[in-house]
């Protein structure tokens, strides 16, 4: 896990060895261990390392083989890098370090883009070509590694997280309308290529990038979720595919164990934390260390689900640490984790999530982390009413329906003249059902999820709050055979019983019953959900500050309208309509923007 940084350049220029200096030392909390950069000309490249396998220098990056003509800079983590190493080996390759950065470019060499689905893993990586001037960018399936860039005729600038970018000055930072339409719809998600600012785009998950010496670039969609079943997989016993869940977590989880340091376990004490925790147990995995964080209730709702985090640590014997942080402490540190943030993310998890990370990276270098479980194997209640669906035509409404924060009408009314045209938001979804490898609604409904809501919500939250402390997160409910496994499940046996049905049935096999029945929880920070006091003023100071004014994205007599009685203005989601707006304000003052 680290940050990567760059730079070409398209009009016979040196690129500016400066201006990656400053892209890559930005991104220093990501990677604490070490920096380099690499100039070749039009070319430099920067790297900031969090050491995780193979600790010494001869892993250092940027890394480059002279005698391949290659050079690399990778984020990320591929999990079966001893055995593409063999592989390679065999091969004829040899190797001066023993860290899997070498074997991507060593893979890269023998397999070109091929090489990509050889890889278990999270990544984001741009290999360059010595004597060709082809620089390529990659980007894993489930988009666990992230990749923004900038690009126009004179050059392109690249890195692991969005401010970073901002470091080197020159960047067109006007709101993107579309992007803000989907922003206010998808609960802060803006699907990718797109980020928030009109200037900076992202690489999308499964896809690569071709850049030439003239600037010419090639997307490439290089894998794609197919929810497409044979009649073998209609007619499996709930029984069997119980089995094949279980069997392929078990390796997804030993999988994530491929480090040169201990691996611990974020342990919310909900089902899917657990049955991690209890699958690294049956692994034989010693001194596993566990965390778990908790909030001051608010109106009864409450802060923290301790009773289960500790019925797991207990029945396992895990060595466990819990975390909580007092409501002032919370309102303190929050700027904190707005900063952090790569794109403004309403959820409340965010800051939870940064304080967590603050604590575990005290003790631990990687962590396993449950986020995934909920899209991949239908635990949202918005599924079953998908699965009631029967007219394709009627899936993208019923979505709407269940799923958007508001519909085009409120985002008129919410935000200034201007800044909303045409219904952006019901065009994605409607362009994405319409795509072939899944036929129901249902399954329309669990890809989106899974391949875009997925990757710009939870997965950029673990990813952007772990890395602001050095953290290396790993999701192996995102391991990609037990994704394409899960797609071929049959939706009914994923959203019975309250969802995640299959799921359930087979964990019982491992972790307690008590973790299994529960009522459903959430990480909760009930005072970002129930705005009182202190909170209550942050938001009303950032939306009524001269800067907001200035900026006139939202209606302020709306605004006001809202801040009168805040509880009266949530999410079908559960969120707080006034939060979205607040953080994406707090968001873009905090980047001076």
């Amino acid at each position: 896990m680290c940050g990567i940084a760059g730079e070409l350049r398209f009009d016979d220029r040196f690129a500016d060895v400066r201006a990656v200096a400053a892209i890559t030392e930005s991104q220093s909390r990501r990677g604490p261990d070490s920096e380099g950069l690499y100039s070749l000309g039009a070319r430099c490249f920067g790297h900031r390392r969090l050491s995780i396998m193979d600790l010494s220098t001869r892993a250092h990056q940027p890394f480059v083989d002279n005698g391949l003509g290659l050079g690399i800079v990778f984020n990320g983590a591929i999990y079966n890098h001893h055995e593409l190493r063999a592989e390679l080996s065999q091969r004829g390759y040899s190797f001066a370090s023993t860290g899997d950065t070498e074997v991507i470019l060593k893979a890269w060499h023998a397999w070109g883009p091929k090489a990509l689905d050889r890889f278990h893993g999270m990544f984001a990586f741009a290999v360059w070509e010595r004597d060709s001037g082809v620089t390529w960018f990659a980007r894993d399936r489930l988009g666990i590694k992230p990749l923004y860039y900038t690009l126009d005729a004179r050059r392109m600038r690249f890195a692991s997280a969005l401010p970073a970018l901002l470091a080197a000055g020159d960047v067109d930072t006007a709101l993107d309308p579309q992007a803000l339409h989907h922003y206010l719809t998808f609960h802060a998600v803006v699907p990718p290529p797109m980020t928030i600012l009109r200037g900076v785009r992202k690489l999308p998950p499964g896809h690569w990038m071709k850049v030439s010496p003239t600037g010419q670039t090639e997307l490439h969609r290089w894998w794609t979720l197919d929810f497409t079943r044979d009649a073998a997989d209609e007619r499996r016993s709930f029984e069997e595919w119980q089995d094949q869940v279980l069997a392929a977590l078990r390796l997804s989880v030993k999988r994530r164990l491929v480090a040169d340091v201990p691996v611990g376990v974020l342990l919310s004490g909900g089902l899917d934390s657990s049955l991690i925790t209890g699958l690294l147990a049956e692994a034989g995995t010693t001194n596993l260390r566990t965390y778990s964080i908790g909030f001051e209730a608010v109106d009864q709702e409450a802060g923290d689900e301790y009773q289960y985090s500790d019925l797991i640590a207990r029945h396992y014997g895990t060595v466990h640490e819990k975390i909580h942080i007092p409501k002032d402490n919370l309102l303190r540190r929050l700027p904190e984790a707005i900063e952090a943030m790569a794109e403004p993310m309403v959820s409340h998890d965010c800051v939870a999530f940064y304080l967590l990370s603050e604590a575990v990276s005290r003790h631990s270098r990687v962590v396993q982390s449950g986020q995934g479980a909920d899209e991949v194997f239908g635990g949202y209640h918005w599924y079953p009413p998908m699965a009631e669906v029967s007219d394709p035509d009627r899936s993208v409404d019923a979505y709407r329906q269940a799923f958007f924060d508001r519909d085009h009408d409120e985002m008129r009314t919410l935000l200034q003249p201007g800044w909303v045209s045409e219904d952006f938001s019901m065009r994605f979804v409607s362009a994405h059902f319409a795509q072939p490898g899944a036929d129901s609604a249902i399954d329309k409904a669990l890809r989106i999820d899974t391949t875009v809501m997925l990757v710009d919500d939870p997965v950029k939250r673990v990813d952007n709050m772990t890395m602001a402390f050095g953290l290396e997160a790993r999701v192996p409910f995102l391991d990609h055979e037990l994704v394409e496994l899960a797609a071929r499940i049959p939706a009914r046996h994923k959203i019975a019983e309250g969802g995640k049905h299959v799921l359930k049935e087979a964990a019982r096999r491992v972790i307690p019953r008590e973790v299994i029945d529960r009522p459903k929880g959430y990480f909760p920070v009930p005072a970002l959900k129930y705005l009182r006091g202190d909170f209550l003023t942050y938001v009303q100071d950032a939306l009524h500050s001269q800067r907001a004014k200035d900026r006139g994205v939202f209606r302020l007599d709306v605004l006001d309208e809202m801040l009168k009685d805040p509880d009266a203005h949530i999410t079908r989601l559960r969120g707080s309509k006034l939060w979205q707006a607040a953080l994406l304000e707090a968001w873009l003052q905090t980047h001076s923007l």
